[in-house]
């Protein structure tokens, strides 16, 4: 059976129950979990199903924006965040980079370091070093999610689990001192984790608006992130609670221009 008739009978499986199973689905259609993963990665990233632990629901658990539209928002805040990360970088580091306007905003900032090597499965983030022959980039494989610009799935997995760096940057779309670091899409996670997972440690890039948000899928908890860079408008309550759990908090002042630590 070819992978379009396979993907046919999966989401026609879905219409019926609404969700479905790898180990169901591997039985009905006579073939292999590690086949059927890759499909339902492919469903997922091109909107046609959820992927879940151990399966898929039918939709999607929320609409994320398009990449064009999240670029044009808080501009000159995820600027700021980006030139305070790139302070936390060495030349000759090995990092970690995951997708967002925000990380492609940091890659762009360290595109005058040397020594660098960068992994990551943005295709603006690899972008950006394509002019930067001081360092090198290392892009996973992987399915590409439209929406962020971004390769995920199993490939994308296998990849970064080979890596040990020294610090992933990692976006989102959400940030709560509760919650942790979250985002819509299960796809989307399981690839943060494993980056996450893949180095000494963690930096986190939001702006003001994920500050206190929380959305359908977490990423990592709070005690997980070891610094967070984000600007002056987030809530003072919400950074706090994070210092509280062991987040180095960095905040970049836009008003004054200054940059600054909490």
């Amino acid at each position: 059976m070819i992978a379009a008739q396979r993907r046919q009978l999966i989401l026609d499986s879905l219409r019926v129950d609404g969700a479905v199973s790898i180990t169901a689905l591997a039985l009905l259609l006579d073939t292999s979990a590690v086949t059927i993963r890759r499909d339902l990665d492919y469903l997922d990233s091109v909107g046609k199903l959820t992927r879940t632990h151990g399966g898929a629901v039918a939709g999607l658990t929320a609409v994320e924006s398009p990449y064009a539209e999240k670029v044009v928002q808080a501009i000159a805040e995820k600027e700021a965040i980006a030139r305070l990360a790139a302070s936390l970088v060495r030349d000759g580091d090995v990092l970690i980079i995951g997708p967002g306007t925000t990380t492609e905003a940091l890659a762009k900032n360290l595109t005058i370091r040397t020594g660098l090597t960068i992994i990551t499965n943005s295709l603006p983030v690899a972008t950006a070093f394509v002019e930067s022959p001081g360092n090198q980039l290392i892009m996973t494989g992987g399915t590409l999610r439209a929406s962020i610009l971004a390769l995920v799935g199993d490939a994308t997995n296998r990849t970064i689990r080979g890596i040990h760096a020294d610090t992933t940057f990692l976006s989102g779309n959400g940030l709560d001192a509760e919650f942790g670091l979250s985002t819509p899409n299960m796809t989307v996670a399981d690839a943060d984790r494993a980056m996450a997972a893949s180095a000494a440690r963690v930096v986190v890039l939001a702006d003001h608006t994920k500050i206190g948000v929380r959305t359908a899928i977490q990423t990592l908890p709070t005690a997980s992130i070891s610094h967070l860079v984000t600007d002056s408008g987030s809530p003072l309550a919400q950074l706090e609670a994070m210092s509280q759990k062991g987040v180095t908090v960095h905040s970049a002042i836009i008003a004054s221009g200054l940059l600054d630590t909490f």
